[in-house]
Formats: structure tokens, sequence, C-alpha cells
């Protein structure tokens, strides 16, 4: 299949749309787990996450990769560490060090594409280990080569903004789902993953700000748990009340400023299949604003989630991509010079809004799309 690819960030990596997220080979036949890694390969899929610091599942994406290396993108933790048959999170130097040996041999190649600081969920956390002897060791790896760049994996929105002004930090693996953008940041994984109170409306403003500022720092994102566990593909578990189908849930993943690709788990070739099928979905078989709009619990009401139901426009403007420049740009004291260049880059512009409001008609959450391309122009200088 015909994959699309998108560039990671700053790392410059293309990246497939639909990525792999490695944490359920273990629970598999070595065999079938390692047909299976390759069989998504022969999908398109390109990039593979390897949180998992157990040597089967190592071995598994090592074995899987071994006559391919060149053309898989590794998401390889340093901090993950198998200690006594069981994961240990650790900045112990002593644990982490022998880690990722054992993940750079097992993987193999002598190298691992995106050299991830393992799961920093607390401001402290995020604190500690950027100044510490566990940075050195990570500076040091991208130094011999034996990581090529540095990424970073968290569920927090502020760590992860922390992360995305820092400079060094070159792409972040985020959890991203509709679900998720309307919880606040936490730094509680118990409270972060538990349950939502029907008040909740719309994207959380620290969610929001994150994924504007990767998009303004060109900091990549891989999306983790999209699916929420699976729970947002069941009526009875999702906190919507309605269920979403698979497409749905990567379109809304990739639609978020700055995502590159959502890594998705799979336990057989037809999960692959139904995954990678979003490439050619239809409109309307991607379409969760719908979904989202008509869930009993939880509406996005007044705010752009930049799903494209607005189109068309007689102007023929991209108003999604407009409104993502504009709500970027009103985050900040004054408009970076970068972002202007992006929004010039534009075939057309907020200023040639001729106020028609047809958009308006189509839109799922009644956004003033007329007066915000007001604001755009404005802000913009038009």
């Amino acid at each position: 299949m015909q994959m699309n690819k998108r560039r990671l960030g700053k790392t410059g990596l293309m990246v497939s749309e639909v990525g792999f997220g490695g944490e359920w080979l273990e629970r598999h036949d070595e065999a079938e787990s390692v047909e299976l890694v390759r069989y998504a390969h022969e999908q398109g899929i390109n990039i593979i996450d390897c949180w998992m610091p157990d040597p089967k599942s190592r071995s598994i994406i090592g074995r899987a990769i071994a006559d391919c290396r060149e053309s898989w993108y590794v998401q390889g933790h340093i901090g993950s560490t198998w200690q006594g048959g069981q994961y240990v999170r650790s900045q112990d130097m002593s644990a982490v060090k022998p880690a990722f040996e054992d993940l750079l041999t097992r993987i193999g190649g002598g190298y691992i594409d995106l050299g991830m600081i393992h799961y920093v969920d607390t401001v402290e956390d995020w604190e500690k280990r950027t100044h510490s002897e566990f940075m050195d060791y990570v500076y040091e790896l991208k130094e011999k080569g034996l990581i090529r760049h540095i990424g970073m994996s968290t569920h927090n929105p502020r760590v992860g903004q922390l992360a995305a002004k820092s400079g060094f930090i070159e792409m972040i693996l985020f959890s991203i789902n509709p679900a998720f953008d309307m919880k606040p940041a936490s730094e509680d994984l118990e409270s972060m993953f538990g349950g939502y109170d029907a008040a909740l409306s719309g994207i959380d403003p620290d969610r929001a700000a994150l994924y504007h500022l990767c998009e303004e720092h060109d900091v990549g994102m891989t999306v983790m748990k999209g699916f929420f566990g699976g729970r947002l593909l069941r009526k009875e578990t999702s906190p919507f009340g309605v269920a979403f189908s698979a497409p749905q849930l990567i379109h809304y993943a990739l639609t978020r400023p700055g995502v590159s690709s959502i890594l998705c788990g799979y336990d057989t070739k037809a999960q692959v299949d139904e995954a990678v099928a979003y490439e050619t979905a239809t409109a309307d078989e991607r379409d969760y604003a719908s979904v989202i709009a008509s869930a009993p619990l939880h509406a996005y009401m007044g705010q752009c989630t930049y799903c494209g139901h607005c189109r068309p426009c007689p102007m023929d403007i991209d108003i999604a991509m407009v409104n993502k420049f504009y709500d970027l740009a009103r985050l900040q004291p004054s408009v970076p010079e970068s972002l202007r260049e992006h929004y010039r880059a534009l075939a057309h512009h907020a200023s040639e809004c001729v106020g028609c409001r047809g958009c308006e008609s189509r839109c799922p959450f009644g956004v003033p799309i007329a007066e915000r391309m007001g604001k755009a122009a404005e802000l913009f200088g038009e």
C-alpha cells in the first residue's frame, strides 16, 4: 500500500502517518509477532515504538526489521529497564546504561533512530532528568551516533511544553485522543486515565498550547494511546457515550497541529489492515467531528478542531489551516516571523473571506468562522 508520510519535525525523518506501537508483541508467539511486524512494513508502516524493556519484545522487533533496518525508524527508550524479570522506569545509571546497550544489540544496525527520554510526567522529573548524569549520557549517545535524534515521551502537556521550548528535544511521543484532550494537565496518572466529568467541554488549554508550541518550534509529535486502550471504539466504554471507528480516531490525532504519526497497537494482521485503511478512507469515514458533535456527553462547541467540515470555501481559503495559524499566533506576545512566513505561503488568506458564512452552516461546533477570519487578517496585518 502507498502510505502517506509526514516530516517528523526538525528530525527531518519522513514517517508513515500510521505507525506501529509494539507494546503487545510479547504476548504472542515470537514467530507470529515477527511476521506481524513484517506485514505492517509491507503495508507501508515505517516507524515503530519500543518502550518495552523485556528481551522478547526487543528481539522480535530486531528479527523483524533485520533485513530492512534502514527503512525503519525505531523509537527506543532510555530509562526503561528490565530488573528482576519486570519493567522498572529508572534514572539509576547502573540500570539505564545496560538496558540501552541491550536495546541497541537486540534492535540491530548499531543505532537507534529516536532516542527517547522515557516517561517524564512531572515538572520535577523534567528538571531532575535534564540536569543530571542521565542527560549527559543521552548527549553522549547522540555524539557517538548511537542515537540519531533526541526525543521524549510524556502524558503531561505542561512537561511537553517545556520540552518543546527546550531546543534539544527534537520530537515528543504524546498521548492524544478526543477524550484525553478534555483532561487538564495532571501529574497523577490515576487521575489522568480515570473518570470523566460530564461538565467538561472542549480541548484543554494546556494541550492546545502544546500542539501549537510543537508546530511553532518544529518539534515533531508521534501519538500513543490514540484509541484510549480500545475504550473509544465501544459505546459502552467511551466517555462520549458513542463509539468511534479506527479511521476517525486516527484522523483526529493527525489533525492536531504538530502531529506526524499515530502509533497503533496490533494483535492481528486484520487490525493492521483496519488501521492502514485510513489512507483510502473517504471523508465521511474519517469524520470524527460529527460523532463528537452528536455525542450525549462532552461537546467542543465554539472551538475549531481543524476537521475540515467548513469546506468548500468559494474563495478557496484553507479555513482549517488559517485557524491553526491564528490559534498559534494569538498565544504569542507578538507573531513570530517564521509563523508569518508560513501564513503568507498559503494560496489564499483570511482577508479574502467575503463573509458568506456558508462554512458556518457546515461547522459541527458552531465556530464563528467569518469573525475569526476577520481577526486573523488583522492579526497577520493584512
